[in-house]
């Protein structure tokens, strides 16, 4: 085990109650010039669900699971536990080293790189703040693939008999602008490489598809395609008639799963006569749960490369 005195689970935050929705959302998009009515229609996904989203109830509930030697703490990148918050909180209890897990499995700009920034911030307006060492990417991780080889099974179990052996694989990730994702410079197309790494392990042998979902920003900007309710509307036209959606670019619910799968993706398999069932996320699976304590236990931690999160 690297020498490491506590973990650190790192995580995107979110709201646990209607009042919290509009300030979470602004943290979300501070610096970015986001319309207020884009803002406005985001808010409203949230309140549809109580104002909650499920991804801190998650965070605690993979905590709880988590078996390590060293004490673990929680941050968020958007909403309490603030990241700076729980910082403070460690320099105060003598942690001097901890590892850092981020509930993000792959390398892009928004899936590692704005999370190191953020750990970054903490530690420089915490005095004394510990030395935080990132956890290595483990989107082929065999406890991660094997956590959401499982959850497609689960998934496939609740079609109809007659539809399990022909259903499509239809694996979605956070949409990114083609011009992150395809990037010529270093570890431009890494975060779509690793995404068909991961589908093509937990599918096996069955045909599957990698499509996109939760994309946002002007219209004229590309982003990667094709988007999962497209790409329903594309199989319905060419005959499918059963479909499995795993959620594969995300390891906890949270309402870009939630309402961009089980709401929205949801409503055109309905209107089109798909079956339709969602896979779960990897969430608290006893196989995932391992990993991190894996990953901590590695003898040598693998430091973020920056490039590889800069462009994708």
């Amino acid at each position: 085990m690297g020498s490491y005195e506590a973990l650190l689970v790192v995580s995107f935050g979110g709201p646990e109650r209607p009042e919290d929705v509009r300030p979470f959302l602004e943290n979300v998009v501070r610096g970015r010039n986001v319309p207020a009515a884009r803002l406005d229609e985001v808010e409203r996904h949230y309140l549809g669900f109580g104002g909650v989203s499920p991804i801190n109830a998650q965070c605690r509930d993979l905590i709880e699971a988590l078996e390590v030697d060293v004490p673990v703490y929680w941050g968020n990148r958007n909403w309490h536990p603030f990241l700076e918050d729980t910082v403070r909180r460690m320099a105060a209890d003598g942690v001097r080293r901890a590892a850092a897990f981020l509930t993000s499995a792959y390398s892009s700009y928004s899936s590692c790189r704005q999370y190191l920034d953020d750990i970054a911030r903490a530690r420089a307006a915490v005095p004394d703040a510990p030395e935080i060492v990132r956890l290595r990417h483990y989107y082929d991780h065999p406890g991660f693939i094997a956590a959401m080889t499982d959850r497609v099974a689960e998934a496939l179990a609740g079609l109809p008999e007659g539809d399990r052996g022909k259903a499509r694989l239809v694996f979605t990730a956070h949409s990114v602008p083609v011009a992150m994702a395809r990037n010529a410079g270093p570890g431009g197309g890494a975060y779509e490489a690793q995404l068909r790494v991961a589908s093509g392990l937990v599918a096996g042998d069955r045909e599957w598809d990698l499509v996109w979902q939760s994309r946002s920003g002007p219209p004229s900007v590309p982003w990667l395609e094709p988007d999962v309710c497209d790409h329903l509307t594309a199989l319905h036209a060419a005959g499918v008639e059963a479909v499995v959606l795993v959620p594969i670019g995300f390891v906890s619910d949270h309402m870009e799963v939630v309402y961009d799968l089980d709401v929205e993706a949801a409503e055109v398999a309905r209107r089109l006569g798909l079956r339709l069932v969602r896979a779960g996320t990897a969430g608290t699976h006893p196989r995932f749960v391992s990993m991190v304590n894996d990953l901590l236990s590695e003898p040598e931690p693998v430091s973020c490369d920056t490039s590889c999160c800069l462009f994708s």
